[in-house]
């Protein structure tokens, strides 16, 4: 028998790319709501407790409130929101990023779908700190630029305005006060006792990012080559992130360049590096809807249900 899959908020930027990802599936099957049933408690209760896996793409308090809903010890939830990325009991859903992490989704009954920036900034991280070339203690600058549709339905409504302001037409920098909403789970599964200077910018295009960390000599010991060749080995074997040789222009479109749209539309990530001997530059980059949001969300599923990630 096919397991079944339930997308609560399927109308959703999120949900509607989980949709479109796990169309022409044959090995599942999707339960669907009608539209004027969407907000009915009882009917979405009926399909939550229906479903072997439920992806939540709702906003924070509505995906806790659905959790709430559920009492059927069989249904697993896969949440894309913010809710649960720190909460005890559900297994933060990034495959790659511990040895472990993998067992552990497919036991997991409770997963908490990575945010897009996070993602990045801890695919970068995580190998230096488990490696122990860099201190944990250490205040990490990190900037990450994006495309407009990590924003929702009302900023991609707001950019694509024929009518559209000015500002709009130039990237804009945000999270101002410096306390972004990622970033307590960039210091719960980095393991960092310290806040990143974390700078989130969102640029006048669809889809794809790019999140670099900048080091220096004075944190970790290593040159840029050794910190490349770091990381490198860390996802040696990896089906869906790269590490291109040290300093390498042969998968940039412009030599010299990193655009950040490379990889729209896959679950692919590439980590780039780039300096010398006392500065460094490491850049992840990838589909914020992908790797960052529906893709990484249909990873978790693919390794919760027992199927092949890569489907």
């Amino acid at each position: 028998m096919k397991p079944t899959i339930f997308i609560d908020g399927r109308e959703g930027t999120t949900g509607l790319q989980i949709d479109a990802r796990l169309q022409g599936r044959i090995d599942i099957q999707q339960i669907f709501i009608p539209d004027e049933l969407r907000k009915d408690t009882a009917a979405r209760k009926e399909r939550l407790n229906a479903a072997d896996i439920v992806f939540l793409c709702l906003p924070d308090q509505a995906a806790q409130e659905a959790v709430a809903l559920i009492d059927n010890p069989n249904t697993k939830v896969i949440d894309a929101s913010t809710a649960h990325r720190t909460a005890p009991g559900w297994v933060y859903g990034f495959p790659e990023l511990t040895p472990d992490r993998r067992e552990e989704l497919r036991q997991a009954t409770r997963v908490a779908n990575p945010g897009c920036h996070a993602t990045g900034f801890l695919a970068i991280v995580v190998p230096l700190i488990q490696a122990g070339v860099l201190p944990a203690s250490e205040v990490v600058a990190c900037h990450s630029l994006t495309g407009y549709s990590g924003g929702g339905k009302g900023m991609i409504a707001e950019y694509e305005n024929a009518s559209r302001p000015n500002y709009l037409n130039a990237p804009r920098i945000y999270g101002l006060g410096l306390n972004h909403k990622h970033i307590p789970e960039m210091l719960a599964q980095s393991g960092l006792t310290q806040k990143p200077l974390f700078t989130p910018i969102v640029d006048d295009y669809y889809a794809g990012m790019a999140v670099s960390v900048m080091l220096h000599s004075g944190q970790l010991k290593f040159s840029a080559e050794d910190i490349r060749n770091i990381i490198a080995e860390y996802y040696e074997g990896e089906h869906f992130i790269s590490v291109p040789q040290f300093g390498g222009d042969e998968t940039l479109a412009s030599p010299g360049f990193v655009e950040s749209n490379a990889f729209v539309g896959t679950n692919n990530m590439e980590i780039l590096t780039f300096g010398d001997t006392e500065q460094m530059l490491i850049t992840a980059r990838f589909d914020n809807l992908g790797k960052g949001a529906s893709g990484a969300a249909v990873q978790n599923m693919n390794i919760m249900l027992g199927l092949d990630e890569r489907s």
